[in-house]
């Protein structure tokens, strides 16, 4: 496959770039770099620095014929999209539009799109693709706006899958590549503080609608995202296709039982305060994933929170030496 992937030189992106091209896929990278890190970008892959909104630039590398696009350009902290909505409506929808035109211009007709499960909101429950969208934050709209401009598309031809990321964490296997992004999330952070860089965890909120009071979570691997993205390309180049897909592993972990696990993994007491709830955080977020599985006959290898905290441990290791 000759595969075209935006925001290639971010976490997802970049473990996604070498999961392919360990395949034997051709890869082409496009980023602004504005968050990916080009120290990220495999070295066999193709790069090109640019804005997926700047039509010269994108037109020219679009006549290299690529049979996939993977669509992952996008701002995604919550809490800077509630303070400046404008900015992540414009990068992450209306950029997008401009993109997705310019592709089909130039015959490209498969696309594969990186979603958010933050669509969902607050369910309190586990939820499944059916289920009635909620955006709480301008994050989660920018996304949502997405699938529905690939929903309503005139074009007859175009073909998509949508995959909801639920919460992405852990390295991929080799370490080549991992997480560098300024804003921790709680599984790295955790590993900060086994690695003495970190004194404490802020939880914030601890009087949720779940069990312990603390937020819920589906955490899946970044491994195994990689592998459901290969599952997925590889349908979409052979069939017609408009579907929408969860991302997860269906089993949720609250903040203290990771920072339980945390403590018996590293043998430390892993340290923590409470704050506010910050504005637009969802407290239970899980899904269902047998639509996937079912699909794709798709089954997950690497859903261990213990392997995933130990991945994470090593590759923040890795970055302080």
């Amino acid at each position: 496959m000759k595969i075209l992937i935006t925001g290639g030189a971010g976490y997802i992106g970049s473990s996604l770039s070498y999961y392919l091209i360990d395949r034997n896929h051709h890869v082409t990278i496009i980023d602004n770099l504005s968050t990916g890190n080009l120290d990220l970008v495999p070295k066999k892959a193709r790069f090109y620095k640019c804005d997926i909104n700047d039509e010269f630039k994108i037109s020219k590398i679009l006549k290299n014929n690529y049979n996939l696009v993977i669509h992952l350009a996008a701002y995604i902290d919550v809490q800077e999209s509630i303070s400046k909505p404008k900015k992540y409506i414009k990068n992450n929808y209306l950029k997008s539009k401009i993109f997705i035109n310019l592709c089909v211009k130039n015959n490209i007709k498969k696309f594969l799109f990186s979603s958010t499960a933050a669509v969902y909101g607050n369910k309190n429950k586990i939820v499944s693709e059916n289920q009635k969208i909620n955006n709480l934050s301008p994050y989660a709209l920018s996304k949502y706006k997405v699938e529905q401009f690939f929903k309503n598309y005139t074009k007859k031809k175009i073909d998509y899958i949508i995959l909801r990321y639920f919460n992405v964490v852990g390295t991929e296997n080799r370490f080549r590549t991992g997480d560098l992004k300024k804003n921790l999330n709680l599984i790295r952070i955790v590993c900060l503080i086994a690695l003495n860089k970190i004194k404490k965890i802020i939880i914030y909120g601890n009087n949720y609608n779940t069990l312990d009071g603390t937020p819920v979570r589906d955490f899946i691997y970044i491994e195994d995202l990689c592998s459901m993205h290969y599952a997925a390309s590889k349908y979409l180049l052979k069939h017609r296709i408009k579907k929408i897909f969860n991302c997860g592993y269906g089993r949720g972990y609250s903040v203290y039982e990771i920072i339980e696990l945390a403590s018996k993994l590293f043998g430390k007491k892993i340290d923590h305060i409470f704050g506010k709830r910050k504005k637009g955080d969802i407290g239970y977020s899980v899904s269902n994933p047998k639509k996937f599985m079912s699909f794709f006959k798709w089954t997950p290898k690497q859903n261990s929170m213990t392997k995933i905290i130990r991945s994470s441990y090593l590759w923040e290791k890795k970055l302080l030496k």
